[in-house]
């Protein structure tokens, strides 16, 4: 796969130079001292000190890390090397190397791994640096880092080859290990609350808890087929059954739907469920996690996301129908009219496939007219019941559900309602959803008799909810597509070229 690259068969050859010379290129059992970052700070005082007195010679630190950058002078070199806490420059001299300092000139290029031990010591510029005493190459890198020193820059190869995309772009790095405080964050509030963390099937017999099109895998020993996990709602609710009272798991989801800049088929989510609470205790603890997380993540309570100000002191609830005609600005007296609602969206050039029923088009209303509008935190309340085939009814309003959808940013950050927990008004609910997927429904849900059979031996009241994790974090590091905080995000695959 390298034939045809002058550099990288240049490389090659390099590596194999060093071998003849008994130098292995790929070094492995040495120990990396200090980060980056601990030598900074552990010698910072020096660049107090008056000139001339400005390194401890007694005091020896050994660093490893990626050559970002090499300045060659004679028989001295200044080079910058970059582990994950931060770069540092290191001096290199023939006097105190001798063959090391002839082997790095030779054979070691921007791009490779090297170990250097020496002094602290601070330049005439006032940088704070390492005067090595030892050099030993550790990785020889045989592809090079693009040439543009500051970041790599072409987006889809960023996406493509995710590695790269860190060794160039150190905020990428650090959007990624923000997003691994986010979810450590989460699980410590969760767990503060005295919730317990569970595992279910990432593997279903049967999709369940959410309406989407599942991804279809086979097992051969059971030869049965298998559906990757669209949601584990419905395995938590089992559990909730069968005694646990607090619960929660950080889950990877998968569904087989479209791609844009807040979707992904393979996802992250944190659901939880908690007995004896209502939808309105899940509006008031998501509110407590989200202040949580901004003092956690030190973060101002007003974020800028998208070129717009987000602030989250400012709390809005609203019910799903009052949105409809406050924000989507559609007419109070068609909203709960299904022949009048109909029109109104053909005008306004909303695609329908049909003509829904008055809940399902109340649901693209709102995504035409109102989710975008979401900008500060929004808790949409009292939503229609044929599209919460999983929540409780209201007691108020048989057609409306005790459930709530958190908007932040434009983008539906969080869902949560009381669970339904009559086994019979669930039975029924099913057998709406199977009768909507054999008209063609691909997103309906299937009848599962089991968790049928789980509630008849009752599950008290409870209230749950799911947080997207990946839209969650692209508003804390202020990134705008869900690519952008995935390591590895689903890409078409690219065309391959026919030989001949």
């Amino acid at each position: 796969m390298f034939e045809n690259d002058a550099y990288v068969l240049g490389r090659i050859a390099k590596a194999n130079a060093l071998r003849e010379m008994g130098i292995n290129p790929y070094i492995n059992g040495i120990l990396k001292e200090l980060c980056v970052q601990e030598f900074l700070q552990t010698y910072d005082f020096l660049k107090q000190l008056p000139e001339g007195k400005q390194k401890d010679e007694s005091k020896l630190a050994q660093i490893a890390g990626r050559i970002k950058f090499i300045r060659l002078m004679g028989k001295a070199a200044f080079i910058k090397v970059e582990d994950v806490s931060g770069i540092l420059q290191v001096y290199l001299s023939k006097n105190e190397l001798n063959d090391s300092f002839n082997v790095f000139k030779k054979y070691v290029e921007v791009g490779d791994i090297i170990m250097a031990k020496g002094f602290p010591f601070v330049t005439k510029t006032g940088e704070l640096s390492l005067h090595a005493l030892e050099f030993k190459l550790l990785t020889k890198a045989i592809s090079p880092l693009p040439e543009k020193y500051h970041g790599l820059v072409d987006i889809e190869l960023r996406y493509r080859q995710r590695y790269l995309d860190l060794i160039m772009n150190k905020e990428v790095r650090d959007s990624f290990i923000l997003r691994s405080k986010i979810v450590s964050s989460v699980r410590k509030f969760f767990e503060q609350k005295g919730f317990l963390e569970v595992e279910t099937p990432m593997m279903h017999p049967i999709p369940g808890g959410a309406n989407a099109k599942p991804f279809v895998t086979y097992h051969n020993a059971l030869n049965v087929e298998r559906y990757l996990r669209i949601a584990p709602e419905l395995y938590l609710k089992r559990l909730v059954v069968g005694g646990f009272e607090a619960i929660f798991e950080i889950n990877r989801n998968f569904r087989n739907e479209g791609m844009d800049y807040s979707h992904n088929p393979e996802f992250t989510m944190i659901e939880f469920y908690w007995a004896y609470k209502d939808y309105k205790d899940l509006i008031k603890i998501t509110q407590e996690l989200l202040r949580y997380l901004l003092e956690a993540m030190d973060l101002p309570k007003t974020l800028s996301f998208n070129n717009q100000e987000i602030h989250f002191d400012n709390f809005r609830e609203i019910t799903y129908i009052d949105a409809l005609v406050e924000i989507g600005k559609i007419p109070r007296e068609i909203v709960n009219d299904t022949d009048k609602l109909y029109e109104y969206l053909i005008r306004n050039n909303v695609k329908l496939e049909s003509k829904l029923e008055l809940g399902k088009l109340q649901n693209e209303a709102f995504e035409a007219f109102v989710e975008e509008k979401l900008i500060n935190p929004t808790f949409i309340t009292d939503f229609p019941i044929a599209i919460s085939p999983l929540a409780r009814r209201s007691d108020k309003n048989p057609e409306i559900a005790d459930r709530f959808e958190l908007f932040i940013g434009g983008s539906e950050i969080a869902n949560g309602f009381s669970e339904l927990n009559d086994p019979l008004d669930q039975l029924e609910r099913f057998k709406e959803q199977v009768r909507a997927k054999e008209a063609g429904d691909e997103e309906a849900q299937y009848m599962d008799e089991d968790y049928i059979t789980a509630l008849s031996y009752g599950m008290p009241p409870t209230a749950g909810e799911g947080i997207g994790i990946d839209r969650l974090v692209m508003l804390l590091t202020g990134n705008t597509t869900i690519k952008d905080v995935i390591l590895f995000p689903a890409l078409k695959p690219q065309k391959l070229h026919k030989k001949g």
